[in-house]
Parts: C-alpha cells; structure tokens; sequence
C-alpha cells in the first residue's frame, strides 16, 4: 500500500507539473509572440510569422504614441484608473470595516443590496447609465450652457468605481468578519474612538485584502472597453477605446508593428503591476486574520 501510494501521488505531481507547465507555455508564447512582433518591420510580417526580428525596430512605439495617439490614451487611462480607483477604495473600506464589525438598523438591507450587486453584469446598463447622464448633460448646458457629464473622465472614473462597490465591499467585509473583536477592544482601552481604530488597527491588518482587491479592480477598470466607448464619444479615450481604434486604421494600412506596439503599451502596466504585488496578492487571497 505504501509504494502504490508513492506512486499514486508522483504520478499525480506528474499530471499537475505537466498541466502547470503546459499552462504557461500557453501564456508565455503569446506573449513573447506579441513582443517580438512589435519592433519588427512590416517586411518581416509577410514571410514567416514565428521568425525571430531582425532588429530592433522601436520607431513602432514612436508611431504608435505620437501619430497614432496611444500616449494620449495611456494617459487618460491612468487617470481614469487611479481615480477610480481611490474613489472606490476611500468609500469601500469604511462600508466594509461598518458592515462588518458594527450593527445598526438596516444592516441586513444593506447586505442584501450590496449581495444582490455581485450578479448585475455592468454591461447589462450601460444603456441606462448613458441615458441618465445624457439627462444630467442636459439639464447642465440648460443652466450653465455646456455639457459635463459626458467625455469626462472623472464622472467614468465615479462610473467605474460605483459599479465595483459590491464585489469590492463583498471581499473586504469578509475578511474584516475574520478579525478578532480582542484588536478592537485593545485599542478601545488605549482610548482609540471607531475611526482611529479603523485607520490605525483594522486597516493596516487589512492591507493584503485591500492589495488584491486593488489588483482586481485595476485589471478591470484597465482594460474596461464598453462603459468607456459609451461614455467618451468625444476626443477623450481610453487605451482599449484607442486600441481598438488603432486595430481597425492600421488593418487597411499594413502598419502591423504599431498595432502590436499599441498591444505592449497595454499590456506592460498589468504585467509591472503584477510582478511587483504578487507576494501580497497571495497573502490576500490566503491568510484571514486571527479567528475567534
């Protein structure tokens, strides 16, 4: 029984090394597909698509950023993202330390709304979002004669950070419930009040439940495409508005190593982000606090 054991179990590390692996390679050659090909010449697309670049051919990220705009874009995207979210994280983390660790009247509707967020897909209104501010922008250029509601990127960033309120309170008021009250009541007997216990005790514990929760919803508002075509339809856009547009110009005019060069524009920033908080994205997705 030993040895069939033994066996058993390093043929199942076999299965999941080779499953793992394959994964990567799954991930990986894209990747290094996508980067090759933006410093390659447009010669160089016409023969063999897997061959290695002949040279370093970066005037397609010059292209890309000036003629083409991707440094506009990347610029609007970033701080559409960091507006959303610190709006997001400034509301969320109260909402969820509160519903977590306080009662009060109406705490169950609360929960129950805020549940009831987590399956509202926010592509299924847009519709409804853009036809409320299309209201709003009305009634703005009747009392002030211009429209501010639309191709703004700080309402976007209000719009990006309000439709990701219950999935982000969701994560974090679950990880506040794992706390023990006895943190609480230590900094209660210190003469700590509710908010200086939230900033300086709950806070600093719940700071690789925030990262990930970061992480997340920067992946989203990132690489966000609809909200921002409906709700930019003037000069601003966003990178993936952009991208798109980019995608859909240089089809017809053979310009393939801006396209790609456009792609690592995009890509780059999540990749960064990652590999600089992925220690923290573990422990957040992992470690609970101390249960009572």
């Amino acid at each position: 029984m030993n040895k069939r054991s033994c066996i058993r179990q390093r043929l199942s590390k076999i299965v999941i090394y080779i499953a793992l692996i394959s994964l990567a390679i799954s991930i990986l050659v894209p990747l290094f597909w996508v980067f090759t090909a933006s410093i390659k010449e447009n010669s160089e697309f016409y023969g063999n698509p897997w061959s290695l670049p002949k040279g370093f051919h970066w005037q397609n990220f010059v292209d890309a950023i000036q003629r083409a705009k991707m440094g506009e874009y990347f610029l609007n995207s970033v701080l559409v993202t960091f507006l959303a979210l610190a709006i997001l994280i400034l509301v969320s983390v109260p909402a969820a330390y509160v519903l977590a660790r306080h009662d009060f009247k109406g705490k169950k509707l609360f929960n129950i709304l805020f549940m009831g967020g987590l399956f509202i897909n926010v592509n299924y209104i847009v519709v409804p979002i853009f036809l409320m501010l299309l209201g709003w922008n009305r009634t703005a250029m009747g009392l002030i004669g211009r429209g501010i509601f639309l191709d703004n990127l700080f309402v976007l960033a209000v719009v990006y950070a309000a439709t990701n309120l219950p999935f982000t309170i969701y994560l974090l008021s679950n990880f506040f419930r794992t706390l023990s009250k006895s943190f609480e009541e230590a900094a209660s007997i210190d003469g700590a009040g509710y908010f200086r216990t939230m900033i300086s005790v709950m806070v600093p514990m719940a700071k690789p439940s925030i990262i990930t929760v970061i992480l997340f919803n920067f992946l989203a508002f990132w690489n966000e495409y609809i909200l921002a075509l409906t709700l930019l339809p003037g000069t601003n856009k966003t990178l993936p508005v952009g991208l798109v547009n980019l995608n859909q110009a240089q089809r017809g005019a053979a310009r393939y190593g801006q396209l790609y060069a456009g792609l690592v524009i995009v890509m780059l920033p999540t990749l960064f982000l990652y590999v600089l908080v992925q220690r923290k994205l573990t422990q957040g997705m992992t470690i609970g606090g101390v249960k009572e």
